[in-house]
């Protein structure tokens, strides 16, 4: 009898622990839910600063909407508006020939941009038909705020939300009305708002490249 007890109760403890809920690392979250990769958030939800939110590139507002949104780009603010679509993979994402005005304080997503020969960035950078390593801290501005090459070789400074800053030189296009094609090294068009670093801007900042965007602001050196 008292053994038929202690394997009932070992079975018991078994059943329980098997019960319980698998970690974190293997869910999908939605909006304003944990993410750590682009990959821990669902249908086109990005991570942005440890957090699933709408993805500025795509144009959606799941979160803005409670859940809901249309298939049609908002306009940004300060009159910023697209001014059609680009299909890429399936996906639709607003061109815009506009960014946000630059102040001492304009807010931007940076996102992680490989400048070397046979990087994600395509060919060599627009402002001086060159290749960039890694370890030299340049940047891509999106089509409005490369206002026509104006900005190139220009010095802008980068501050995170940890309080961090560094400054960058300007080289090339986040170009916000084309891509998906060779000279794009087919990624989609940029958002009208992103400051594209490399790997050494992000170094200095002190941030995780596995994050993808984070949240910044950036003015003229």
């Amino acid at each position: 009898m008292v053994s038929s007890l202690v394997c009932s109760a070992s079975l018991s403890l078994v059943f329980i622990f098997i019960s319980i809920p698998l970690p974190y690392s293997t869910a999908i979250s939605s909006c304003n839910g944990a993410c750590k990769t682009l990959n821990d958030c669902a249908g086109q939800l990005i991570c942005i600063n440890q957090k699933c939110n709408d993805d500025p590139d795509v144009g959606t507002h799941i979160c803005g909407r409670g859940g809901g949104g249309g298939s049609s780009p908002s306009p940004s603010p300060n009159n910023c508006r697209p001014f059609g679509t680009l299909v890429c993979k399936g996906k639709s994402y607003p061109k815009y020939s506009c960014s946000p005005p630059v102040t001492s304080s304009t807010k931007a997503l940076l996102t992680l941009n490989d400048f070397s020969e046979g990087g994600d960035g395509g060919g060599p950078s627009e402002c001086d038909e060159q290749y960039h390593p890694n370890s030299e801290p340049v940047v891509a501005l999106s089509t409005g705020w490369f206002d026509n090459k104006s900005r190139c070789g220009k010095v802008i400074r980068i501050k995170a939300s940890n309080g961090k800053t560094t400054t960058a030189r300007v080289v090339d296009e986040c170009d916000s009305r084309n891509g998906c094609d060779k000279e794009h090294a087919g990624q989609p068009t940029c958002g009208n708002n992103i400051v594209d670093g490399s790997a050494s801007v992000w170094n200095a900042l002190g941030l995780d490249q596995d994050l993808g965007k984070v949240s910044v602001t950036w003015s003229m050196a």
